[in-house]
């Protein structure tokens, strides 16, 4: 098995160095594109309200992402609680809008990074990273000093800075980002981020820099690459078409994504007449031949045929 490159950057001093820059960042917060300047070195919250120690809601394998992070062994999931999105249909509308879970030490989130490795997971998968980058970094090191060695992936609701994603280069094998609006006026009603949509291109395109496309290896399991996800919406709310026109046309064609039926309104959705329903058969099916139609092929086997 190749050693993966945050064991390397840990032994040259690297990984410590970076952990050092993202603490600060918290001091006056700007790791996400929310910027709230909270000192959460202090217990300021922001946005996110989470303040110097992360927050885990659950931690298991998981069966039911994507099929070249499950494999046989499962994804080993790290649900972090709250998000720097919260929008208002959350399919995890417990875990992001509601605070649960534990406020946990770098220690103990190593205990669970590498418990799920002993559980026999193909991957650590941080759900919602954005907000605790630096508490995961805390709990990475000594992880990998207690012999952590597979990969890492960020899970994200695609609301990144570019400037903190660069400084991880390296460090994650396989970045998963949600691509949810392309409209801003469905990004600014949804989650309060008009701005969603030119984070999330940069983000995407940074992404793609460090890591390339998906590469799986021959027991069909992903060792290094972008996945992207990508949620259809009643009434196209999403914008599937320009989205996958931006995936095609600027990131690869070779873009791994996941086009997902599940939405179903949750939260404040419920009784929104935009969004207030499933989607049709019909709908998923468009958002289909839209994704096709672009130019991607590399579509997730759980997808529905048309």
């Amino acid at each position: 098995m190749t050693e993966p490159s945050y064991v390397t950057l840990h032994r040259e001093g690297k990984l410590l160095e970076c952990l050092d820059r993202a603490i600060e960042l918290m001091r006056g917060c700007i790791l996400c594109p929310r910027e709230c300047y909270a000192d959460r070195l202090s217990g300021e919250t922001g946005f996110c309200r989470t303040g110097r120690k992360a927050i885990v809601a659950s931690t298991h394998p998981h069966f039911g992402e994507e099929a070249p992070l499950v494999g046989m062994g499962g994804s080993g999931t790290i649900f972090f609680s709250s998000c720097n999105l919260l929008c208002t249909f959350c399919q995890n509308f417990d875990i992001s809008h509601a605070i649960t879970g534990n406020r946990v030490r770098p220690e103990e989130l190593a205990t669970m990074m590498l418990g799920l490795q002993r559980r026999g997971c193909h991957n650590i998968n941080f759900v919602t990273p954005s907000h605790v980058v630096p508490q995961i970094l805390e709990g990475l090191i000594p992880a990998v000093e207690r012999g952590l060695h597979i990969p890492l992936v960020y899970n994200t609701g695609g609301y990144d800075k570019a400037e903190t994603l660069e400084m991880l280069d390296g460090i994650f094998d396989i970045y998963m980002p949600d691509f949810k609006f392309w409209d801003t006026k469905w990004a600014e009603r949804f989650c309060d981020a008009p701005d969603y949509r030119i984070h999330a291109m940069a983000a995407i395109k940074e992404m793609h820099r460090q890591v390339g496309d998906l590469v799986i290896d021959r027991s069909g399991v992903a060792v290094k690459g972008l996945l992207v996800r990508h949620l259809v919406m009643p009434n196209d709310m999403a914008g599937t078409g320009e989205i996958m026109r931006f995936l095609a046309d600027e990131i690869s064609r070779d873009t791994y994504v996941n086009i997902m039926d599940q939405y179903h309104p949750c939260g404040t959705a419920i009784n929104d007449p935009v969004i207030g329903r499933r989607i049709t058969g019909e709908e998923f099916s468009r958002a289909l031949r839209l994704t096709k139609s672009s130019g991607l092929h590399r579509l997730d086997s759980r997808s529905r045929p048309e």
